[in-house]
This record gives structure tokens, sequence and C-alpha cells, in this order.
């Protein structure tokens, strides 16, 4: 071999163990997520498959249950990271993003419920029309009212999103507030068939949403973004038009959006008013504040932290001088009082005052000066 080509051969290797080194809390996770359904199988004595009845699987058992709990993570991070991305990135507050969730949930259902075809060509035509429409209703929406800023572009989006759920929750074709249900889904997705088959179909669709913002945000064009949250007026007098990037910032947000309601859909087999609820709109707010705004992470963070402490604290009681309470009953009060708490202690969110921190800390180690070892006591 040539010395040029032992050269090239070391740079990539030198390149792949970099690149290895930089991503190696991410693929941590990412290896632990896909092997999580065996792990909680092997320890639980529970099947990641579900308990055999005849000829098929039931779902049932600790794996099965803990495969749903994730799963809802992983639509309520894609959503939030869509969220993140308008919000924490580009600098654009709404109050409409429900729209974009619930909307794909319904033309997936009505696909699947009220077009005459095959069930697989129906959830294919569902996944590409609901994800479509939500880019274009992401362009519609923010080619009228993105001229406007601040709170007023905030209402107008709260306002077209409710116009969506009173038609939705008025609407006889689809049952009005009761919504319908989905009775066939191909088995290869059904989670009360394959519920191990559409968890790994939610974690690719969860790590491919973090890949693309990753990628986004890194690019010139997240530079722009991340610019245009800064100071729009600065990025404008640079020469970029901050209209058609504040568009692009909404209708990718719109879409991705659009992929967790298509998922939320599938797992619960369940359409209704309540996809277009203020609730999918308000909870990624808080969850990207609790977590960090404009930072990578700090979705995840905050929709897995505020998630799971829904799936172990919601439920409990506990007793107070001989009283008995019930955490449901007070629910509403303690998530405010944790978010109060939580801005309090991370006014930038867990990861992003996390990342400060660390940051001081490195520059403080930098700016001390190296010990002289051997050198005289100071007298």
């Amino acid at each position: 071999m040539s010395v040029t080509g032992t050269l090239k051969t070391t740079s990539a290797g030198f390149q792949w163990s970099a690149w290895l080194k930089s991503n190696s809390i991410p693929l941590f996770i990412l290896a632990f997520l896909i092997a999580f359904p065996f792990i909680v199988g092997q320890m639980t004595g529970s099947s990641p498959y579900g308990e055999v009845r005849g000829e098929r699987f039931i779902m049932r058992g600790a794996s099965v249950r803990w495969q749903s709990v994730l799963i809802e993570i992983f639509i309520l991070g894609i959503l939030t990271m869509s969220y993140n991305l308008l919000f924490g990135f580009t600098g654009v507050i709404s109050f409409g993003h429900a729209l974009f969730f619930g909307s794909a949930g319904y033309i997936l259902g009505l696909s699947l419920e009220y077009v005459a075809i095959d069930t697989s060509l129906g959830l294919a035509l569902g996944v590409t029309l609901g994800i479509l429409f939500c880019g274009l209703m992401g362009l519609l929406v923010g080619a009228a009212t993105l001229r406007l800023k601040g709170v007023y572009f905030a209402i107008f989006t709260l306002a077209v999103a409710e116009m969506f759920y009173i038609f939705a929750s008025r609407w006889q074709l689809t049952r009005a507030e009761d919504g319908f249900a989905i009775s066939a889904l191909p088995a290869w997705i059904d989670p009360a068939q394959s519920r191990l088959n559409f968890y790994y179909i939610a974690l690719v669709l969860f790590a491919l949403t973090f890949l693309f913002i990753k990628r986004l945000v890194h690019s010139p064009t997240g530079a722009v973004l991340k610019a245009i949250r800064e100071n729009e007026d600065r990025a404008q007098t640079l020469g970029f038009d901050t209209l058609r990037y504040k568009l692009f910032a909404i209708v990718a947000s719109a879409m991705l959006a659009g992929v967790a309601g298509l998922l939320q859909v599938i797992l619960n087999k369940k359409v209704g008013p309540e996809l277009l609820s203020i609730d999918y709109t308000v909870n990624p707010l808080l969850m990207t504040i609790i977590g960090g705004i404009g930072t990578l992470w700090g979705p995840i963070v905050g929709s897995s932290s505020l998630f799971m402490l829904d799936i172990f604290l919601r439920d409990s009681q506990f007793t107070v001088g001989g009283i008995t309470v019930n955490m449901a009953n007070i629910w509403g009060l303690l998530l405010g009082s944790i978010f109060i708490a939580a801005v309090m202690v991370f006014p930038r969110g867990i990861v992003g005052t996390s990342q400060q921190l660390w940051l001081r800390l490195r520059a403080k180690g930098a700016e001390s000066p190296p010990k002289l070892h051997g050198a005289p006591p100071d007298q």
C-alpha cells in the first residue's frame, strides 16, 4: 500500500473514532432503547412479544406495558422537538400546534375508516395525505400571519386551532365529540397485535426527528433561524429574507407534529377532537421550557421527565395527619408547582442550565494557573 493510501486510511479511522467519541452518549441511549423491551422482559420474566394465546400473541406483560410507555414518550418527544424547532430555534411562539397534531390523526382515521380501500393502502394514503396536509396548513398559516410578531401571531394560531377543534367536535361524520375508533390496521403495525414492531417504528421516527433537527440547526439555514430568533431586524439588514426562513421553520415543524399525531392515532386506534385540544400545544410548550429552550436535548428531557412523573405520581396516594390525599385530585396544582420550581432552579431549563454550568466550570478550570511541583511554600 502506498504512503498516500496509508494516510487516507489513517485519516478515515481517526474521523470515525472522533465521530464515535463525540456521539457516544446518543449511541449509548439508542442501543439501550433498542434492547429495552428485552431487558425488561429478562428482568420481569415476561415476553416482549406478549403472551401466547393459541395462534396469536396477546399484548400483556410488563415488557409490553413498558413498550407502550416508551412509545408515548417517543410521540411526545417528536411533538416537543417539532415545537422547539419553531419556538426554541426560530423564536416564533405558536399556540396552535395542536392543529397539525390533530389534523394528521383525523386524516389517517378518515382514510382507514371512511375510504373503501385495502387497509394497507388506506394506511399509506392517510400517512401521506396527513403529512402533506400539515405542511400545507403550516404554509398557509405562516404566509397569512408570520408578518405578525410576538403575541399577535400566537393568538391568531390559537384562533385557527380552536376553529378546527370546534368543527371536529361538531362534525357528525366523525361522531362529533365522541370521535370514532379505528377497527382495522395492518397486522405488522397494529399495537394490539405487534406492539414490538410499532415500538421500533416509533423509535426510528424519534431518532430520525432528532437527527434531522440536529443537522438543520448546525447548517447555514439553522444559523439564519437562530439569527432570526436573536434579532430579526438585524438578520434582515444582513440581507436574509426572514419571512421565507420562518415559513420553512413552520412547515417543517408542522409536518413533524403531524408525524407525532399519526403515531398517537395508531397507538390508541381512536380519533377524537381531543387531538386538536389546547393540551397538545401547552404540554409541548411546558416540556420545552422545562427541558431547555433552543437545545437539542431539552425537549427530550422535558417530555420524558414530565411523562414519567405522570406515570409514577398521578395515581399514587399518601396520608398526611390521617387524611388520605389522592394525587389525581391535585395533579394540576402539583404540576404547576413543579413547573415553577423547575423554572426557578433551572432558569434556562434542565439542559440549558446544565450546559451553562458545565461551560463555566471548564472556563474556570482553564483560567486557573498550573501548579509548579517542587515550588517553595509561600512565606
